[in-house]
């Protein structure tokens, strides 16, 4: 095959090399029709017409070529006006209707811009007044267009004077270098600020466009080199900072939503932080409440939670059918213990739960520094861990998983105390262990989740998840919420997806015919869904995502079992391939 040329003219280069391919290619093909494809695609004239224009114009680049003329837009103007007094032939007619139109003549005007290099703007001369003895002031013009000046003032509490606050990392003030924090602000286009309001100031500043000139008194104290900030964070609440009554200036503020990454500029101020979204090609960041700030506030506004004690109820309580259409219980596979609604009336057989959850009341969430992670070939398996409300399909999802491909997915094996059935094979269906023993792994922390019922104890363990993960498999692990802050660890690295129910409408209507399982006898009975049972649902969703939604990955609203379904595979493939925002802590051991 010819080697591409550098070099110009016709008989050489890139148009050569596509003519010459399908006979290089033909030995490779197996088909006529493949052959025939090849010679028509390579052969198509408007691709040699591009090559050629391709192959000129690098060559032309090369040779640096200067303008001959540097008013075209004059010349095309002359031409017109000559043609006017001539014959009016089709051929002039078609010409001064090309030298009419807007495009031609904006791209004649561009070409003149280019040929004189005449790129910069036009600044109004330096005012005639200056007070030549005012040898500390400085005159600063700045040109300002549509965006912000990215600067905030405010008045000085001992002096009286209007002072730079702050200035904004990548704004119009910070890249011309020439204004500084601590500058005293004289006069903004020749109207003296001593007199004015900051709030005054600001609107003249917003009011101008192109060149703004400021009137100054440098600040003695001398900046520090600025580095561009590094940190990024998760934002795990919304923030509209027009809402915002306490921030200094809600146009350079940042809005954003919970789960947003944003890249930290600056946090020189113990308040209000600098920020910008990751990834956002602007280089103009904004203000934010700082962590300290926004955790104040929080705290001040937050009511008190009440906490009920957590009640565990056993293994069956609850468990939905699941899907859209009537099924049921899987005997032996529910392995999370779930709080039943209708058992909280008669709670006798309960055991009260460890009140972790009191602890993760007393959270505030605001932000959560993060950096970028993907799973390495030799790495354990992220645990997935799957949350929601009774009776949303979650175990049904879950069941669709593993069978998808029990090899790559796994389920962790409860324990118990309660004697082992005939049936029964230790570390199947539970793993059997004493009383004694449970009671001293509970004390040890070795439990996710444990509760009792009939007098016998079941949970599970962190001992089972990591039984799953060593295998090399993906562990999909169904827990209460309040549990998910106690493996959010450097081990588990987990993806928690939470599964959303549903409108009330399609509730009932998806519904209609399947079943949950009540933990009322020990049959497991399995009865329809009934309207209080939606409403709880529903409820409770509402519920979790408000007090536990910032610890969520991913969202899934389960209105249709195939979709909801293949979202999460979509969901899990992603996760095995791509590049997650994890906390810091979770890159360190």
């Amino acid at each position: 095959m010819p080697a591409l040329s550098t070099g110009s003219g016709s008989d050489t280069g890139l148009y050569e090399l596509l003519a010459a391919l399908p006979a290089q290619l033909q030995p490779h093909v197996d088909s006529q029709e493949d052959l025939t494809f090849l010679w028509d695609m390579f052969g198509e004239k408007s691709l040699h017409s591009l090559v050629k224009i391709h192959e000129k114009l690098h060559y032309y680049e090369k040779q640096n070529p200067m303008p001959i003329l540097h008013g075209a837009a004059a010349l095309a103007d002359d031409l017109a006006e000559e043609l006017q007094s001539k014959p009016l032939s089709s051929e002039i007619r078609e010409l001064l209707k090309l030298l009419a139109k807007p495009s031609l003549k904006a791209l004649l005007s561009v070409h003149d811009t280019v040929a004189q290099k005449n790129y910069d703007p036009v600044l109004p001369p330096m005012p005639d007044d200056i007070d030549e003895e005012e040898d500390s002031v400085k005159i600063i013009r700045l040109v300002k267009n549509r965006e912000p000046l990215g600067a905030t003032i405010k008045r000085d509490e001992h002096t009286g004077a209007i002072v730079v606050a702050r200035i904004m990392r990548g704004g119009a003030a910070d890249r011309s270098g020439l204004i500084h924090v601590g500058d005293e602000l004289r006069e903004v286009n020749g109207i003296p600020v001593d007199d004015k309001k900051p709030e005054e100031i600001i609107h003249i500043l917003a009011q101008s466009q192109g060149a703004i000139t400021f009137k100054i008194i440098p600040s003695v104290k001398e900046e520090m080199p600025v580095k561009e900030g590094k940190m990024f964070i998760r934002a795990l609440f919304d923030y509209d900072p027009n809402e915002d009554k306490a921030i200094p200036c809600k146009e350079a503020g940042l809005a954003f939503r919970k789960g947003d990454v944003l890249q930290i500029m600056s946090q020189d101020d113990a308040t209000w932080w600098q920020a910008k979204h990751e990834g956002d090609a602007n280089p103009r960041a904004g203000l934010i409440p700082s962590k300290h700030f926004q955790e104040r506030r929080f705290a001040l506004r937050r009511p008190e939670v009440q906490v009920q004690p957590l009640k565990i109820s056993n293994r069956k309580s609850y468990a939905e059918c699941a899907g859209h259409n009537s099924g049921s219980y899987l005997a032996g596979f529910r392995r999370s213990f779930r709080l039943s609604r209708k058992d909280k009336k008669t709670n006798k057989s309960m055991y009260e739960c460890k009140k972790s959850d009191q602890y993760d009341t007393a959270d505030i969430p605001t932000y959560e520094e993060v950096a970028k992670y993907r799973r390495q070939p030799n790495e354990k398996y992220r645990l997935v861990v799957l949350v929601g409300p009774v009776g949303v399909g979650l175990n049904e999802l879950k069941r669709k998983l593993l069978i998808s491909d029990t090899q790559h997915y796994g389920v962790t094996v409860p324990h118990t105390t309660r004697p082992r059935r005939s049936q029964e094979s230790d570390g199947v269906e539970y793993i059997f262990i004493s009383k004694h023993l449970f009671e001293t792994d509970v004390q040890n922390n070795k439990f996710i989740e444990y509760g009792e019922y009939k007098n016998n104890y079941y949970g599970t363990s962190l001992d089972s998840v990591r039984s799953v993960l060593a295998k090399n498999k993906v562990c999909l692990l169904d827990v209460q919420p309040h549990t998910v802050k106690h493996l959010r660890t450097y081990e588990f690295k987990p993806f928690v997806i939470f599964i959303k129910p549903p409108s009330l409408d399609r509730l009932r209507e998806t519904r209609k015919n399947a079943k949950i399982i009540s933990s009322k006898d020990d049959k497991g009975t399995a009865k329809p869904f009934t309207e209080e049972d939606f409403h709880e649902m529903i409820k409770s969703a509402h519920v979790m995502e408000s007090q536990y939604g910032h610890l969520f990955d991913k969202v899934i609203v389960n209105d249709d079992l195939a979709t909801a379904y293949s979202e999460l595979k979509t969901t899990f493939d992603r996760l095995e391939t791509e590049t997650f925002w994890v906390p810091v802590s979770w890159l360190h051991s």
